[in-house]
């Protein structure tokens, strides 16, 4: 019988999924359109201050991480993530009203503190086997979240502000109360290990990865420095109006979102590194062209192409990631990578905020295509551990 995706996971994925899927929506509109163009042209934050409210937003998200995965080894999923959730709510009704610096992003500090715990409950879902088709599907609904939300928000942004503001935190209230249908279970089904015991087993995983610990902090670094300027970028540089930013969006999202599924399928039975290295190459060369001034059709090739190179790296980076995560530790695992990875995130939007500022916008979208081609050559060469793997059938 032929196996159907949800079939993948653990049971209860479609309720986790969905709720994934609406706090992704709320996230994306909040990090790539609201955050910059709200705090820039209705509370009149220099862009400075809106990449340091980001740094603050990855900051507490990243925290947060391995004290949450530590929690859902021990305590019920849904009561931590509906804890999250209301914190999430919490800090977006806050930033409607945060005409100071500081209570923007102490604001924008709370919100991403509340949103952590989902996604590691979903990492926590994936099984063992066939594990870059898994992060491939569940890659499509945190991406098709992350690429719905900048679409309607743009489209609610040009006729109101406070439409858009009231819409998102609408969203973030249904986003708790959907997620009371979570289930009581614990993550590490009730095998409470001593936390010293774990972090031992988790030192010595991180240990091995050290090869790959460099990569992992650059090219979140690098994806974090274009959060402030894309909107600005894509209006001042590039002329587009923010219809025609919405369909880049929508393009870039989309092919990711195709791509992810198949992309996920052939890395589990090619190996991932070919598309470590030929995702992120293509991703920066493609990063960089749009800094010459393509005209509309080119840029919206390039978005395809930066689609389908981010669809390329997702699921079998965390297929490689996955391979060292003891099952019994899933919670506590996914925390500390999900940490590791969150470091670049931290400062990344000021640094890139403070970048733009000094240099231009278009300068900062051409280092960072430059940094993510580099990326790609680096994982050409550098040794992944024999367990990340994935080796095809009869080798």
């Amino acid at each position: 019988m032929k196996q159907t995706p949800v079939s993948l996971f653990a049971p209860g994925m479609r309720r986790i999924a969905a709720v994934l899927f609406q706090v992704q929506v709320v996230r994306g509109a909040v990090l790539i359109s609201f955050l910059p163009i709200f705090g820039k042209n209705a509370l009149a934050h220099s862009l400075e201050t809106i990449g340091a409210a980001m740094a603050a937003l990855f900051l507490s998200d990243t925290c947060l991480k391995l004290a949450i995965g530590y929690l859902l080894d021990r305590f019920s999923a849904g009561v931590v993530v509906r804890a999250g959730l209301a914190a999430s709510l919490a800090g977006l009704a806050a930033m409607g009203f945060a005409d100071r610096p500081w209570l923007f992003i102490v604001a924008a500090a709370v919100y991403g503190a509340g949103v952590s715990p989902i996604w590691i409950v979903c990492l926590t879902r994936v099984r063992r086997e066939k594990r870059a088709t898994q992060m491939g599907l569940l890659y499509t609904v945190w991406l098709a979240g992350l690429g719905a939300g900048p679409v309607v928000t743009n489209a609610l942004l040009e006729a109101s502000y406070t439409w858009t503001y009231a819409f998102l935190v609408a969203c973030c209230a249904l986003n708790w109360a959907l997620a009371h249908g979570l289930g009581a279970d614990s993550i590490g089904g009730g095998l409470h290990v001593p936390f010293r015991e774990q972090w031992r087993e988790m030192r010595r995983r991180l240990q091995e990865t050290r090869p790959l610990l460099p990569g992992m902090i650059l090219q979140t670094a690098t994806a974090a420095m274009l959060l402030p300027i894309l909107p600005s970028f894509a209006e001042v540089h590039l002329g587009f109006t923010p219809s025609q930013y919405s369909l880049l969006l929508l393009i870039g999202g989309g092919c990711t979102a195709l791509g992810l599924v198949p992309m996920g399928r052939l890395a589990d039975r090619l190996g991932p590194r070919r598309f470590l290295t030929a995702g992120f190459f293509v991703f920066g060369m493609a990063l960089y062209a749009l800094t010459l001034h393509p005209v509309l059709p080119l840029a919206l090739v390039c978005a395809l192409a930066l689609g389908l190179a981010y669809s390329a790296v997702l699921p079998a980076w965390n297929a490689v990631l996955a391979a060292y995560i003891p099952p019994a530790q899933r919670g506590l695992g996914w925390g500390i990578f999900s940490t590791v990875e969150g470091v670049g995130g931290i400062f990344g939007p000021y640094v890139g905020g403070l970048i733009a500022t000094l240099w231009g916008e278009a300068f900062l979208v051409g280092l960072a295509g430059v940094i993510f081609s580099t990326v790609g050559i680096l994982y050409l060469v550098l040794p992944l551990h024999p367990r990340a793997e994935i080796v095809p059938p009869g080798r």
